[in-house]
């Protein structure tokens, strides 16, 4: 059973095991250790087989980092893959966008979206309009606010 738990424990699908999260923290904890140990040995195996620049970065779920680079410098690796990608993106047509990159753009426009309205919300409240639906910490908050400006202002004006 313990290649079960190696892959979460999961039911055989067509002569595969399921693949979903290991549920217990300490098998989860001896599995990653194990495949990430085994992940960067196909990593150095791979570079030494086929002489293949190879980068790999792992980030623990405690955030700790792991990496494996054949070149002698990981970062010349990374920029490399960014200039590469950089050089992709400039490359493409406007009607090749990938639905993966359209969603990612209407994600980041609904979140400027929301800082928009977040600032001038408070940008009015700073000029005294929509108070009604402060709260009397809010309110406070924005008098101290109010305050601090006006010191600086009057600082900045008497130098």
């Amino acid at each position: 059973m313990a290649a079960a738990a190696a892959v979460g424990g999961g039911r055989r699908r067509g002569g595969r095991r399921e693949m979903r999260r290991i549920e217990d923290a300490t098998s989860r904890q001896v599995t990653f250790s194990k495949r990430r140990k085994g992940l960067l040995k196909k990593a150095s195996e791979l570079s030494v087989l086929c002489d293949a620049e190879v980068a790999l970065l792992v980030f623990s779920p405690r955030g700790r980092f792991f990496h494996f680079a054949s070149a002698p410098d990981l970062e010349d690796t990374i920029d490399r893959y960014i200039s590469h990608t950089e050089e992709a993106a400039a490359n493409k047509k406007p009607g090749e966008l990938t639905a993966h990159h359209v969603q990612k753009m209407k994600i980041q426009a609904e979140t400027i979206a929301t800082e928009i309205g977040t600032v001038e919300a408070y940008t009015r409240k700073m000029q005294g309009e929509d108070l009604e639906s402060c709260s009397l910490q809010e309110l406070n908050d924005l008098e101290m606010q109010l305050e601090k400006s006006l010191s600086s202002i009057r600082l900045h004006k008497a130098s």
